[in-house]
């Protein structure tokens, strides 16, 4: 069994041995650029070069970076909790080439790292590539153990990424694991691509060819170069052999302390594993933001922390839990993290502070807006209704300080939706006043 650490150390290691320079993660705050809400890939401190705009006294860089997806275009705040493998917050293996190496190396290097440092069992392997990339195509049929037939051209929304709706963007080409038919849907059509945990996405190499305009126009980039992805969390799962990320080694420090204060067993209840899943990623997001300069606040990267920590601290009520608690929970995160991350065990006072200023201030409200929002649920289930008016809404946002997508969230739950557009309309309306 591999450890988290074991791992970026060997990812880090083996590319070092090709020639790559080693590059500290960027904060998750990017630094130069406005049209990120927050870092989302290993990629995004590398933007100006890859461009163009800008360039480093290397030509090959590896690094292990700190993310997170909460807001923007990649958001996956909703799922977190629910499946096995969605975070707020993660770390990217990542291997790049800015105009030196292309296809060719890059998948080899990858299959090599997989296959061989990490031992993952080639039988086990599946590999999509974009429909139109013949070239793609033929590199992956000289992978030494890789099964015939395991090689798919899939279209543009599987296989051709792009950094945003402009900039740099190309085909792209995906190592999948097979986890067997126990994690699987059990649907005879399943197969790669597949929303259950049984084809698992483990690595995303993006053959970086064209600049995107605004009017989606695609040019050549004056050097294609390489920009790869694989999170931690997912393979230290697979090395661990565990049936989800929260399993491993980089959530169990966490997981331990949640079940201490709130009393209740992880695998012990389908309902409460939800919370204390969603408890264990938010702490981390939470932590890692605040340490890197993020506070609470109403708009912006604040109110995408504290809609984080207030959903965090809601289940912490589905748990029982009636006191603050996240201001501790992020100690534990801070000391598991202190080799990789020092930075976060230097400013844990500042952070616990923060987050214990967070939770003072929701903690009143939040008992108040539970209880008329579930009579509210009551009500309108009785009538036979399915939608919570927007008034209701805007009054848990506007006097309880409930995001709306906790509102949404805790409806869903009982199978009901919120009227968003009357919620809209209600918040339009206070600002005229």
């Amino acid at each position: 069994m591999k450890t988290a650490a074991e791992i970026r150390a060997a990812f880090l290691n083996f590319f070092e041995q090709q020639g790559h320079t080693i590059v500290k993660s960027s904060p998750v705050v990017p630094q130069n650029d406005p049209t990120l809400m927050f870092t989302n890939a290993g990629m995004n401190q590398f933007k100006a070069v890859f461009l163009g705009e800008e360039k480093r006294a290397y030509s090959r860089a590896a690094s292990v970076q700190k993310c997170a997806r909460a807001g923007g275009k990649h958001n996956d705040l909703e799922n977190v909790g629910r499946t096995a493998r969605h975070h707020t917050f993660f770390e990217m293996l990542g291997n790049f080439s800015f105009g030196d190496y292309f296809k060719k190396e890059a998948i080899a290097y990858a299959w090599e790292f997989i296959t061989v440092q990490l031992g993952i069992d080639p039988g086990r392997l599946w590999v999509s590539v974009y429909e139109e990339d013949d070239e793609a195509f033929g590199l992956w049929q000289q992978m030494p153990g890789l099964l015939p037939g395991r090689i798919l051209r899939l279209g543009e929304k599987d296989n051709f990424w792009s950094m945003g709706d402009t900039g740099p963007c190309g085909p792209c080409s995906e190592i999948h694991i097979d986890q067997g038919e126990s994690l699987g849907c059990g649907r005879p059509e399943c197969a790669v691509g597949c929303d259950c945990d049984r084809y698992l996405e483990l690595w995303n190499l993006v053959f970086m060819q064209y600049n995107r305009d605004t009017d989606g126009g695609l040019t050549p980039l004056p050097k294609p170069s390489i920009d790869t992805g694989m999170g931690l969390e997912r393979v230290a799962a697979v090395l661990q052999q565990v049936p989800s990320n929260y399993d491993s080694d980089l959530f169990q420090p966490l997981i331990r302390s949640i079940e201490a204060i709130s009393k209740k067993s992880y695998g012990s209840s389908a309902d409460h594993d939800v919370s204390i899943r969603v408890i264990a990623d938010h702490t981390r997001a939470a932590a890692f933001l605040i340490a890197d300069g993020v506070l609470p606040s109403n708009e912006g990267r604040g109110y995408v922390l504290r809609r984080i920590m207030r959903r965090a601290m809601r289940h912490g009520k589905l748990l029982d839990i009636n006191k603050p608690f996240l201001h501790t929970t992020v100690t534990v995160v801070a000391e598991q993290m202190r080799d990789v991350y020092p930075e976060v065990l230097r400013s844990i006072d500042f952070i616990a502070k923060a987050v214990l200023n967070e939770e003072q201030a929701f903690i009143s409200t939040l008992e108040s807006g539970l209880r008329i929002l579930s009579d509210e649920m009551a009500s309108l289930k009785s009538g036979g209704a399915q939608r919570i008016p927007g008034d209701t809404v805007f009054k848990l946002y506007d006097t309880y300080g409930f995001p709306v997508d906790l509102t949404r969230d805790i409806a869903a739950e009982q199978g009901l939706e919120i009227d968003v557009q009357g919620f809209e309309a209600a918040m339009q309306a206070q600002k005229k006043r």
